[in-house]
């Protein structure tokens, strides 16, 4: 408990002491009126003295119709007309309620405000062949920092030195540490348990993933689902209703059919008091914040309540192929070169590849394996879905797709009798002429099969949409099983396809997964935009709406899940708050309702609702 909770509790006992005391005194003797007031008076001021100050300030600033204010007439009006006991008791189980809810949002924050944990507070860095602690935001790229054993990581990297045991269940959701070794990348916010290494750093602080999971975190909260906003609106409109419908019902009969002013005022009362829509108000954004929790847990970093409510009635994921449903990590497997030997081929491709962070051109590079010159390269240039055009030594090299040789006017062609099927032809054009082709091959990741047939069994179509040519395509689409797929497309040509797409009835809501700067348009396109955030580009985590911290695919079905089990609270919440304080409020109009069933109409729904938005907290 916090403080001000355990602050809160001890109001609580020493209110129930007091009420206790002031009911055993009225059982066992005759008191008059001011008496009982007396007795009954300090229970309700203890437990409920805020709740009037808090009242008060809201009708001083013109907030008159908050929950404050509706607990606060009720309770004095009770007084008013002598049901002392009621008035003590609504006031006192209401704080109880207070202390229920609060005690269940820090529960359910737990999950979110554990990311905040994985901001690490230094870095050992080594400077002039010494090494000295510093801020993570003041090491730069390319430095070598130290981490031991117990001490988070905090910048992104490689390790050039040692290896360590990483426990990365903060960003993964994977519970069971995992070995690191030299050449190996390392997220920044991992733990190290075991071992010490050295890291050369990949990016600033503020570029890192931890720095980029933090920023997330903060800023779900800011977009909210239909359903919160909803609730929001209805909560305007409702509060004054029920308070006009009040005075009406305290009113009228008393003056135009005969009735006792104290007990149609009673009923007013019990009317107020069940009218408090902080069950809804309440459990109904909880309901959202843990089901990003319980996601959150999992490694599913959730943008907003809104993206939850979006991902709950998707119908259709569409995939991009590499680093999506593929490892990324590609190898070349095959040189064919025509009119120089497969060395000079692949020199060329690795210096004009050498400029680009692709997993295809980094793989000719890795293949190269001897040292770039960057002097022999200039004036290189990215065709968006074409491939590179680059001088080397002064002459136009271009290395790229099948659809950039065309553009040249070139027609490849091998002597070996080759096709790409196995895999993607990088072509090389060398001064005007075609001089051979690298064949790069790519793997399956091990759980892109089972998340499209997971997909399936939620009722979820599945389609593929590469830049890759039909013939490297189509493996991986069989081999996992997309319903259909497209091939050789540019990235305004997945655009246009999701756009038609979201024109399609059956096919809303459609959501997108990709890892590249290519894939940034169409994520932002989609309902809902996913990014794979391991391995991804700053572009596409930007642009997506929800990132999988570890890039597996099975997070896709797994977060569906999480997000309709959440609406599902959602909506049982909405159902039963209403329908119970409805049902309520007739009964209390008609006087078959007393004090204490509209205590349980406001603080017991309330405590229920909470309880039963928490359940979202863990993972479908």
């Amino acid at each position: 408990m916090t403080r001000k909770q355990k602050k809160n509790l001890i109001r609580i006992i020493v209110s129930a002491v007091l009420f206790a005391g002031a009911l055993a005194v009225r059982h066992f003797a005759s008191l008059p009126w001011w008496a009982e007031l007396i007795a009954f008076l300090p229970a309700y001021l203890t437990v409920g003295y805020d709740v009037l100050i808090k009242a008060a300030r809201g009708v001083a600033h013109g907030q008159v119709f908050d929950e404050s204010f509706l607990m606060g007439i009720a309770t004095v009006g009770a007084f008013v007309i002598g049901e002392y006991p009621e008035a003590a008791a609504v006031m006192l189980f209401y704080q109880v309620g207070e202390l229920f809810q609060s005690v269940a949002v820090g529960r359910s924050r737990k999950s979110i405000t554990a990311l905040m944990d994985i901001r690490p507070d230094h870095a050992n860095v080594i400077r002039d062949g010494g090494e000295i602690e510093v801020s993570p935001e003041e090491v730069a790229v390319g430095e070598t920092i130290i981490i031991r054993a117990g001490e988070r990581v905090p910048l992104d990297g490689v390790i050039v030195e040692g290896n360590a045991s990483l426990n990365t269940s903060a960003l993964t959701g994977e519970s069971l540490p995992r070995e690191a070794l030299p050449g190996e990348n390392v997220m920044s916010g991992a733990v190290n348990v075991g071992g010490v290494i050295k890291l050369r750093t990949t990016s600033a602080y503020e570029n890192s993933t931890v720095a980029r999971i933090l920023e997330l975190v903060e800023s779900a909260s800011s977009r909210k689902a239909r359903s919160e906003n909803f609730i929001t609106r209805f909560a305007r409109w409702y509060t004054p209703a029920v308070v006009i419908s009040a005075v009406l019902l305290g009113v009228i009969p008393p003056l135009f059919f005969g009735g006792e002013w104290a007990d149609w005022i009673h009923r007013a009362l019990i009317f107020l008091v069940v009218s408090c829509p902080c069950a809804l108000v309440i459990s109904v954004p909880l309901s959202f914040f843990c089901g990003m929790g319980g996601a959150s847990k999992k490694g599913i970093l959730v943008k907003g309540s809104s993206y939850i409510e979006a991902l709950s009635r998707t119908r259709t994921v569409v995939f991009d192929k590499t680093g999506t449903l593929t490892k990324g990590s590609f190898s070349v497997s095959a040189i064919h070169a025509n009119g120089m030997s497969e060395a000079e081929l692949l020199d060329i491709a690795a210096l004009a590849e050498s400029y680009s962070n692709h997993p295809i051109a980094e793989s000719i590079v890795r293949a190269h394996g001897g040292h770039i010159e960057p002097a022999r390269v200039s004036g290189v240039s990215e065709k968006a879905g074409l491939g590179i055009e680059a001088l080397i030594d002064g002459q136009k090299v271009y290395a790229g797709n099948l659809r950039l040789m065309e553009s040249l006017g070139l027609t490849p062609s091998c002597s070996h009798g080759c096709s790409c099927d196995s895999g993607t032809c990088v072509h090389v054009a060398f001064e005007g002429r075609y001089c051979g082709h690298i064949m790069i091959s790519d793997e399956m990741k091990p759980g892109s099969r089972e998340a499209v047939s997971r997909l399936r069994e939620e009722g979820v179509g599945t389609v593929m949409l590469t830049g890759d040519t039909e013939s490297a395509a189509a493996p991986i689409a069989a081999a996992v099983g997309v319903d259909s797929f497209r091939s050789g497309l540019l990235p305004e040509d997945k655009v246009s396809i999701v756009e038609t797409m979201l024109g399609d009835e059956s096919a809303r809501k459609l959501a997108f997964v990709g890892d590249g700067i290519n894939d940034a348009p169409v994520l932002s396109r989609a309902d809902v935009g996913i990014a794979m955030g391991a391995l991804g580009s700053d572009a596409a985590i930007e642009a997506a709406d929800v990132v999988l911290t570890d890039d597996d695919p099975l997070k896709i079905p797994l977060a569906i899940r999480i997000s309709k089990k959440t609406m599902r609270i959602v909506r049982q919440n909405i159902a039963f708050a209403l329908g119970v304080k409805l049902l309520v409020l007739l009964l209390g109009a008609l006087g078959f309702a007393n004090m204490w069933i509209a205590v349980f109409a406001d603080v017991g729904v309330a405590v229920l609702a909470i309880l039963n938005a928490v359940r979202a907290m863990r993972a479908a």
